[in-house]
């Protein structure tokens, strides 16, 4: 017996259709949008805290910005809309993450480096300071990225649409 975890593990034709039927699904919600955008599929990493590798559905094309919307918020409900699709699909839920022209990854990026800059101006000056408010996933990149940080912690505060993230000295 192997010590992957059973999710990991490739299924042969199960692993294909899951792919085939995210892609055709996206594909066909980006036509009745009338968005010309191709999408490629494929199987991430499996990430600490997961049970199951997400599926990639990444859109190339020409000015696909108006699929980011403000803050990735028409980004997100895409993700949301094909993921409940899919799922319904298959009878069961799915990992599943849109991504257009690496937008997710720039901004894990910025992210990242803007947690990093603010930590060190929390240290400097001694008090607490709050980002701006974000969705949960961008929340959860900050504390990943500050958790092993040696003078800060972080914590989120405020409800719903306003919930940020506070770096606070050590």
């Amino acid at each position: 017996m192997t010590d992957q975890p059973v999710a990991d593990l490739p299924t042969p034709g199960l692993d294909d259709h899951v792919l085939a039927l995210a892609r055709q699904t996206l594909e066909e919600l980006l036509s009745k949008m009338d968005i010309a955008g191709q999408v490629v599929a494929h199987w991430g990493e499996l990430e600490e805290g997961d049970d199951a590798r997400p599926v990639l559905l990444d859109i190339e094309g020409d000015d696909l910005s108006l699929l980011i919307g403000p803050k990735g918020a028409t980004l997100a409900a895409l993700q949301t809309i094909t993921r409940l699709i899919v799922a319904k699909n298959l009878s069961n839920g799915v990992n599943l993450l849109v991504d257009v022209e690496g937008y997710r990854q720039r901004r894990e990026t910025q992210l990242r480096g803007l947690a990093r800059r603010i930590a060190e101006q929390v240290v400097q000056r001694g008090r607490a300071m709050s980002l701006e408010p974000m969705p949960a996933s961008e929340r959860r990149l900050i504390h990943l990225e500050l958790r092993d940080h040696p003078q800060v912690r972080t914590e989120s505060v405020g409800e719903g649409d306003r919930r940020k993230v506070t770096i606070i000295p050590k």
